[in-house]
Order: structure tokens, then sequence, then C-alpha cells
């Protein structure tokens, strides 16, 4: 479960990040948002070890209900499923929420899935990532979210463009 208090956080590359919890500490919001897009790149790079690397050495992620991958090899692994399914995969940063766990990271995922045993289907799938963010400013725990029955519907069917 999420954390309900943050402390002051450091990205990587030095960069200073607060977070506003019911501790009073203060967020900057636009060092967040450049980490949020950043971290959308780095799902659209088609190299997981990226994505991995946004996360602290023990994080978490987790997708709907599935069970949460440990570990920056397990989250490089998640990450190349996707990859693999969707080589030409673009992830799009929609939105930054605070909310009393951290942050909302909301994102738009883009691509053909043209990968081993695709279904040559465009898929376009918005979700979010509940994100709780250690002391050295990466990733502990991330939480994502979408509509899986959207997903599957757009993997047999393709996306309806209207």
């Amino acid at each position: 479960m999420l954390e309900r208090h943050l402390t002051v956080v450091r990205l990587r590359l030095g960069l200073a990040l607060s977070i506003t919890r019911k501790d009073n500490l203060i967020v900057n919001p636009k060092e967040l948002q450049e980490f949020a897009g950043r971290y959308a790149k780095a799902w659209s790079s088609q190299d997981p070890t990226n994505v991995a690397k946004f996360y602290a050495e023990a994080a978490s992620l987790r997708v709907n209900d599935d069970a949460p991958a440990v570990g920056r090899k397990a989250i490089a692994e998640l990450a190349q499923g996707f990859m693999t399914a969707f080589p030409d995969m673009v992830v799009s940063f929609d939105k930054l929420l605070p909310n009393d766990n951290g942050a909302e990271f909301h994102w738009t995922l883009t691509g053909i899935n043209t990968g081993p045993g695709g279904t040559g289907m465009r898929v376009r799938i918005s979700g979010y990532e509940l994100w709780q963010i250690d002391a050295t400013g990466l990733i502990a725990e991330s939480w994502g979210q979408f509509d899986s029955a959207e997903y599957e519907r757009q993997l047999k069917e393709g996306v309806n463009d209207e």
C-alpha cells in the first residue's frame, strides 16, 4: 500500500524536489513534470532499462490487479513485454496530479500489436500510475491502472478512431 507521508526527495542529476504532504513539504511542480515527461519518453524508447532507471532498486510496479514486478530487473522485464508487443509503441504524458499518496501520472499508449503472436491491430489506451517517490527521487511504488477489457477489445478489433 502506498504511504501517506513523503519526505523531501532528490531527483537524479541533483534536482531537488519535495511533495506537499501533511508534513508541510512543498512540491516543485516543474521538476516533477519534467520527471514525468522523461518517464514517458523512457517507455517509448524500446529500451526497458530506461524505464527501470526511474525506479529504486527494490521498487515495485503493479499493473491493474496483476502481481507486482519487484526490483529493477523485474520492472525492465515487464516493460520489455509491452515493448515487444508494440515495437512502435509511444507513451505520451497526459497529466500529473498530486494525491494523498504522492502523484498520479496519466498516460496514453499507442502502437500496433506487431510483436510475436501479435494481432496487427492498432491500440490506443489511456491509464494512470499512482506513484510513491522515495527519498532519492526515484519511484518506490507504482500501481498502474487501465481498462483491460477495452485493451483486449482493441487487440482483437483495433482502435475506434471516432
